[in-house]
C-alpha cells in the first residue's frame, strides 16, 4: 500500500510575502474594491448600466464577506449615472385638499422653492394689511358704502313719505325690522285710540298698511339685490388692491421659477386661492397660528406651504442604505397632528420613505430584514412593477376601514435596488415568488474564498492596507502581513486558497492594533497578530476547555496507547457560535451471529443524522462486497460513537466505523494511538472532509493530556493534504518525529496502518496472507459452527 508520511513542510504554507520587498503596508496603495469579487463586481456593473425595468440586483453571500462595502465602494468610486435626479414637493391641490399635488423639481430646487414661498407668505402677511389700511383705500370702500346707504335711504324716504301722506308711520323694531304703525295725529295709535275708530276707518287703515307693506317687500327685495352688488364691489376692490400687491411681491418668485411650467401653473394657482381667501392675511387668527405649532411647523398659512419631501443637496446619484426596512420607513407616512382635541391632518404632514430618498439612485436592504417585517415585500414589488410611489395610510389598507386620509398624488420611481442575503433565502424567493426573478434579474454571487499565488498575496496585502486606512490604524510590518495572510488559509481550510471573509480580517487587524497599542509599538507586528488570535481563542474556548478536562480527569474515556478489538479513534469537529475545535470520539463495533447487518446504534436512537446514515450505508455495501459476494455474512455488527449524548452527522467517520468493523470480524486489534478521519465510496476510495485541521490538533491535545510518544498520530484521506495549515505545535512536534500524520487513498491503507498487517484488498493488494483472508477464515469458522448447532437442533 501506498501510504503517505506527510513531512512537516507540507503541514503549513508560510506567506511568500515574508520574502518580499516591501516593509510595511504604508507602502502599499489601498485597494477601492473588495479584492477577489471579480464576478460579484461584473454583475454589478451589469445592473447598474441597464435602465430598463426589473435589473435589480440580488447580492448572494455568507455575513462577513464584504458585500457591502464593495458594492458602496463601486457606486462611490466608479459608478456614473447619467440620469438626472429631482426633488420632490407635495403642495396643496387647491381644487380637491384630499388629494395634494406632487411638484418635480431639478436638485435643490426645492428647498429655493420652499424659501421663497415662505419670504412671499412674510411680505404679504405685512403688505397686504397695509394696502387696506390707508386713506386711498378708505375712500373708495367709503364712496361705494355711501352709494349703497343713499340708494337706500332715498328708496326708503320716498316710501315713509308716501305712508305719511296716509297717516302710517314707518318704523323699525328693536329687533330691525320694518314695521307700520297708524298715526293718531303725529304720534301712533294706541291700542286703545285705534279700538276706538270705526269700523270703516279701521279698514281704511288696514288697506292703505297692507299696500304700503305690499311696496316694502318689493323695495327690501331691491335692498338685497343693492346690498349684494355691493358686496361685489367691495370684492372686487378688495381683489384688485390685493392682485396688484400679491402680484408685485409674486413677481421675484416667478422670475425665479420661470423655467419650471408645472411651479409656475401652482404659483398661478395659489394666487387665485389667495384672492379668495384674503381673510387669512387681513384677520389676526388665533386658531391659525394654533394649527402652525401643532404640526411643529412654522406660523404660516397651511395651505400655501411647500412640503420639501426629498431635496438632493448636489446632482449626485442617491444611494440610500435602509437598515430598517419596515413599511413607513420605505414607502413614507402621512403624521397626524392635534388640535383642540381633534385630530387632522394635511398634506406638509406627508413624511418622505427611502424609496423616496433613493429615487434615482439606489436603495441597499438587507433581504432577511425586508421579508420580516409585514407588508413590505408586497409594497415593494407593487412599487417596482408600476414604477410609482403612493403614499399611502397602512392602516387603512390593512383595516379595511373608511377612515377619511390623504390621496396624495403618484411619484413616479426609477431606482435600482439591492437586496442583501444568502442562498438560501434567495432559493425561497425563487421557488415560491413568481414576481422575484422578474424583479431581480441580476445575480451577484461573492466568493467565500479566492485562489492563493503570489499575485493575489500582493493583491490580499494592499486589501489589508485599504482596512488599516479605513480604520486610521497603525500600519502593519512585513511579518504581521505574512501572518494575516496564512490566518486567511487557515479560514479557507486550503493552502492555495484564501479567505475573503472581510470582516473577520478587519476584526483581527483591529484586535492586533489593540495589542500593538498596549505595547506602545509604532506599528503591528507578527507577535501583536499572534496576540490578538491567542486572545480571541481563549475568549471563545470555554466550552473546549471543558471538555479537555474530561480528558484528563477520565470522565470521557479514550486510549492514546496500545491496541483494542474492535475499538477506533475518530474524530469530530464541534462548533459553537464563533469557534470550532476538534475531538476524538471512541467508537466501537461488536460482532454477534446474524444476517450481516450492519446495525447504528445512532441512528436506531435517532441521534444519527441523515449523512451520517448514509455513509454507514455506504461502508456496509463495501463490506458486503468483500466479505458476502458467494454466500452470506453470518454476523450482525453493531457500531457506535461511545459517550455520544447529541447528534452525530456527517459521513467523515466512515473509514473509522469501517475499520472497526473489520477489526471486530477478523479479531486484529487496532492502534489506539492513531486517530483516523475520513470518508469513503462503495470502492474503499477515501474521501475528503472538512475541519481536518481542527480534527488533528484536538487528537493532538489529548494526546499531549494523556501523555504523549512518538508513535502516536493521525490518519486522513490524501486528498485533504492541500487543506492543512496546522498550529505550530503541532508542525513542530511532526519536524521532532514526537507525532505524525498518514495519508491515505483507500481503506485498505488505514487498515494497514492501524493493524500492522496487510489488508489484502484495496487497488494494490497482491497477497492473500492478510485481513481479507482472516476475516474470510472467521466467517467460514463461523458458518461452520451454525451449520453444525442446526444439525444437532434438528437430531433432537
Amino acid at each position: 500500500m501506498a501510504t503517505t508520511v506527510v513531512n512537516s513542510e507540507r503541514l503549513y504554507r508560510e506567506s511568500s510575502f515574508k520574502h518580499s520587498d516591501i516593509t510595511s503596508t504604508k507602502h502599499l496603495a489601498p485597494l477601492d474594491e473588495i479584492v477577489g469579487q471579480d464576478r460579484a463586481r461584473h454583475a454589478v456593473e451589469f445592473a447598474m448600466s441597464i435602465k430598463e425595468k426589473g435589473y435589480n440586483i440580488y447580492a448572494i453571500g455568507q455575513n462577513g464577506l464584504g458585500k457591502r462595502t464593495m458594492v458602496m465602494r463601486y457606486l462611490n468610486h466608479h459608478w456614473k449615472n447619467d440620469t438626472p435626479i429631482h426633488d420632490w414637493c407635495y403642495v396643496a391641490n387647491f381644487q380637491e385638499a384630499r388629494a395634494p399635488e406632487v411638484l418635480k423639481l431639478p436638485a435643490g430646487r426645492g428647498n429655493e422653492l420652499k424659501k421663497h414661498v415662505e419670504q412671499l407668505m412674510g411680505k404679504l402677511a405685512n403688505a397686504l394689511p397695509l394696502a387696506f389700511d390707508n386713506e386711498m383705500y378708505y375712500q373708495r370702500a367709503e364712496t361705494l358704502k355711501n352709494q349703497l346707504t343713499e340708494r337706500q335711504q332715498t328708496v326708503l324716504k320716498a316710501l315713509s313719505d308716501s305712508a305719511e301722506q296716509n297717516n302710517v308711520s314707518l318704523t323699525i323694531t328693536p329687533q330691525g325690522d320694518y314695521q307700520f304703525v297708524a298715526l293718531n295725529g303725529e304720534e301712533p295709535h294706541t291700542e286703545d285710540t285705534f279700538d276706538a275708530l270705526s269700523q270703516e276707518e279701521q279698514m281704511a287703515f288696514g288697506k292703505v298698511i297692507d299696500k304700503l307693506e305690499t311696496e316694502l317687500r318689493s323695495i327690501v327685495r331691491q335692498l338685497g339685490e343693492w346690498e349684494e352688488d355691493y358686496a361685489e364691489k367691495q370684492q372686487a376692490l378688495d381683489e384688485e388692491v390685493a392682485r396688484d400687491v400679491i402680484a408685485a411681491q409674486m413677481k421675484p418668485v416667478t422670475k425665479a421659477f420661470a423655467d419650471l411650467p408645472d411651479v409656475l401653473a401652482f404659483l398661478e394657482a395659489m394666487q387665485a386661492d389667495m384672492l379668495e381667501h384674503l381673510d387669512i392675511f387681513l384677520e389676526d387668527s388665533e386658531d391659525q397660528a394654533a394649527l402652525a405649532y401643532a404640526a411643529l411647523d412654522k406660523k404660516l398659512p397651511r395651505r400655501y406651504q411647500v412640503n420639501v419631501l426629498v431635496s438632493q443637496d448636489d446632482n449626485q446619484a442617491p444611494v440610500v442604505v435602509e437598515d430598517s426596512p419596515s413599511y413607513h420607513n420605505l414607502f413614507g407616512y402621512v403624521e397626524n397632528a392635534t388640535f383642540k382635541g381633534t385630530v387632522f391632518t394635511d398634506f406638509s404632514l406627508i413624511r418622505a420613505g427611502s424609496f423616496h430618498r433613493a429615487n434615482g439612485g439606489v436603495l441597499l436592504m438587507d433581504a432577511i430584514k425586508v421579508l420580516e417585517k409585514p407588508y413590505v415585500w408586497d409594497g415593494i414589488k407593487r412599487a417596482l412593477s408600476a414604477r410609482q410611489l403612493s403614499v399611502s395610510a397602512l392602516e387603512r389598507e390593512v383595516t379595511l376601514s373608511g377612515t377619511v386620509s390623504l390621496d396624495p398624488a403618484p411619484i413616479p420611481l426609477d431606482v435600482k435596488i439591492i437586496l442583501f442575503g444568502d442562498y438560501q433565502t434567495y432559493q425561497l424567493l425563487q421557488r415560491y415568488d413568481a414576481e422575484f426573478s422578474e424583479l431581480f434579474r441580476v445575480t451577484a454571487d461573492f466568493e467565500d474564498d479566492m485562489p492563493r499565488n503570489d499575485s493575489t498575496e500582493q493583491q490580499y496585502a494592499k486589501f489589508i492596507s485599504s482596512i488599516i486606512h479605513d480604520g486610521g490604524l497603525l500600519h502593519c510590518s512585513r511579518g504581521a502581513i505574512a501572518r494575516i495572510i496564512e490566518h486567511s488559509a487557515r479560514q479557507a481550510e486550503d493552502q492555495n486558497r484564501l479567505s475573503l471573509h472581510s470582516a473577520d480580517i478587519a476584526n483581527l487587524l483591529r484586535e492586533s492594533n489593540y495589542w500593538a497599542t498596549q505595547a506602545n509599538a509604532n506599528s503591528i507586528r507578527a507577535l501583536h497578530v499572534e496576540k490578538a488570535l491567542a486572545s480571541r481563542n481563549m475568549r471563545v474556548s470555554r466550552v473546549r476547555d471543558s471538555m479537555m478536562q474530561n480528558f484528563e480527569n477520565g470522565v470521557t474515556l479514550i486510549n492514546t496507547t496500545g491496541s483494542a478489538l474492535g475499538q477506533i479513534n475518530g474524530l469530530s469537529v464541534l462548533s459553537t457560535s464563533d469557534f470550532s475545535f476538534g475531538l476524538p470520539n471512541r467508537i466501537t463495533a461488536t460482532t454477534a451471529y446474524g444476517e450481516g447487518e450492519v446495525l447504528d446504534i445512532e441512528r436506531s436512537v435517532k441521534l444519527g443524522g441523515r449523512i451520517h446514515s448514509k455513509g454507514v450505508m455506504i461502508l456496509s455495501a463495501y463490506l458486503a462486497t468483500l466479505l458476502g459476494k458467494t454466500e452470506q455474512i453470518p454476523l450482525k455488527t453493531h457500531i457506535t460513537f461511545e459517550q455520544s449524548y447529541g447528534g452525530v452527522d456527517g459521513d467523515s467517520a466512515s473509514m473509522a466505523e469501517f475499520c472497526a468493523i473489520l477489526s471486530a470480524i477478523t479479531g486484529v486489534p487496532l492502534r489506539q494511538d492513531l486517530a483516523i478521519t475520513g470518508s469513503m465510496n462503495q470502492f474503499g476510495e477515501a474521501q475528503p472532509i472538512g475541519g481536518v485541521n481542527e480534527k488533528i490538533e484536538g487528537f493532538f491535545d489529548v494526546c499531549t493530556i494523556k501523555g504523549p510518544t512518538e508513535q502516536q498520530g493521525v490518519i486522513i484521506p490524501a486528498a485533504n493534504i492541500q487543506n492543512l495549515m496546522l498550529r505550530k505545535d503541532v508542525v513542530h512536534a511532526v519536524e521532532k518525529g514526537e507525532f505524525h500524520i498518514y495519508a491515505v487513498s483507500h481503506v485498505a491503507e488505514a487498515l494497514s496502518l492501524l493493524t500492522g498487517q496487510n489488508a489484502g484488498f484495496g487497488p494494490d493488494a497482491i497477497t492473500t496472507d492478510n485481513l481479507l483472508a482472516t476475516a474470510k477464515a472467521n466467517l467460514n469458522d463461523q458458518r461452520r459452527r451454525a451449520q453444525k448447532e442446526s444439525s444437532s437442533h434438528h437430531a433432537r
